[in-house]
């Protein structure tokens, strides 16, 4: 992807930074972030109850935290292989990753409403239920309270650490230049990155697969990896455009850097459809009927127009018009298909979540998002509120990497 070797002395960046916006941005995000959860608890209380309310917010969680879930991702990939052209991105991500923190307290309320025997919206830990399902009873040394409420404090844990220590040591190589941090970057990328590996399939296992807990796919988390690293992607081209439109980083991202952005969320968004389709031929072409079940309720009762919704928006439509160089290459174009894409991953986990209680009388049609929507609000604000917390006035390039020059110059072949 790097056709670039050219390594002109790089400019000076340290005044491209956020400290011109001042607080205003952080209190309105999180003024906003407490309007909306408040909003989307009278409105899921008025109109579905505690199982709405409770869904709505961990759809809001598990949408944001996919983000910042890809920019980890994104993060430690590039130090793993010694990635030069993305540079002078990898601040944007080291950001955006810090993200796991105000996503992991959000997340509390969940814990200990488990932990305090709520069943909702996990039905395995309803004792009186698991008691009469031999199938749930011997899930229940996985799927208990308190097994779940260590494996979430430590998924949140793991998260949080290699995200700050990633951005720790990318701002203190600003002040010192010190190209040795970029080794321990690089060494502490590929345990991270097997860390990463374990704990996304099992918080995908857990948060969303175990939602009807009779259901089982082992390719779940990967599932939830690719379309993660997808809306990163998507995020990050919105936001570098967008950086450019308020005067910064205009001399260090160029149209290069907006191909490659492009390049590595058409190639996620394709991989998001191979899996997809992978986990449905498999189970197609077995026919067993506890795995075929799952698609049953996703293919009846209005549902299955969101499922047309997700082959045409998340695959079909998209690879058309974004697979070619001038898409990818133009800022305009790149934005409404990121904007698409995010808003299909947002689909995608609204079709993971809400059909599992068909079977239970709830949701025998798609529900118009309004508590989720409110939800989506309240959540963003908190998650990006406490994003630009981070950012504060730090630079939003890495100064003295080695490979800065490298990425300034970088162009495709």
């Amino acid at each position: 992807m790097t056709a670039s070797t050219h390594t002109a002395e790089p400019a000076d960046f340290s005044s491209q930074t956020l400290s011109g916006w001042g607080s205003k941005p952080l209190n309105l995000c999180l003024t906003v972030g407490l309007g909306g959860l408040i909003l989307a608890v009278v409105l899921g209380v008025v109109s579905g109850g505690m199982l709405r309310v409770t869904l709505a917010y961990l759809l809001s969680l598990l949408f944001f935290l996919s983000l910042s879930l890809g920019g980890l991702f994104f993060v430690m990939i590039h130090h793993l292989t010694r990635s030069g052209w993305s540079v002078v991105v990898r601040r944007l991500a080291e950001f955006i990753a810090c993200g796991v923190a105000p996503l992991g307290v959000l997340f509390l309320p969940i814990v200990v409403a488990v932990l305090m025997g709520s069943s909702i919206p996990f039905i395995w830990n309803d004792a009186q239920l698991v008691a009469g399902d031999p199938l749930l009873a011997g899930k229940a040394s996985y799927l208990n309270a308190p097994f779940f409420a260590i494996r979430c404090v430590g998924y949140f844990a793991i998260w949080l650490l290699l995200s700050r220590r990633l951005l720790g040591m990318s701002l203190l190589q600003d002040g010192s230049g010190d190209p040795a941090l970029t080794n321990k970057l690089e060494g502490l990328s590929a345990p991270g990155l097997i860390l990463f590996a374990l704990t996304i399939t099992f918080a995908a296992f857990d948060w969303i697969m175990s939602l009807d807990p009779h259901w089982f796919s082992t390719i779940y988390g990967v599932y939830y990896f690719s379309g993660s690293v997808m809306s990163f992607m998507a995020v990050l081209g919105i936001l570098s455009v967008g950086l450019q439109r308020q005067g910064l980083l205009r001399d260090a991202i160029t149209v290069e850097h907006l191909h490659d952005i492009g390049k590595l969320m058409f190639g996620f968004m394709c991989f998001w459809a191979y899996v997809a389709m992978s986990q449905y031929l498999l189970i197609w072409y077995a026919n067993i009927p506890e795995e075929t079940v799952w698609f049953k309720a996703r293919q009846e009762h209005g549902w299955q127009y969101v499922s047309l919704i997700l082959i045409l928006g998340h695959f079909a439509i998209p690879f058309v018009g974004f697979v070619s160089r001038y898409a990818k290459r133009n800022a305009s174009t790149l934005v409404f298909w990121s904007a698409l894409l995010l808003v299909m991953q947002w689909v995608d986990l609204y079709w993971l979540i809400y059909p599992n209680f068909i079977d239970k009388g709830q949701f025998q049609s798609p529900p118009i998002p309004f508590v989720e929507l409110a939800a989506l609000v309240g959540v963003g604000g908190v998650w990006l509120g406490g994003i630009l917390y981070f950012v504060g006035d730090k630079p939003l390039i890495p100064l003295k990497d080695p490979r800065l020059a490298e990425s300034l110059a970088f162009h495709n072949i």
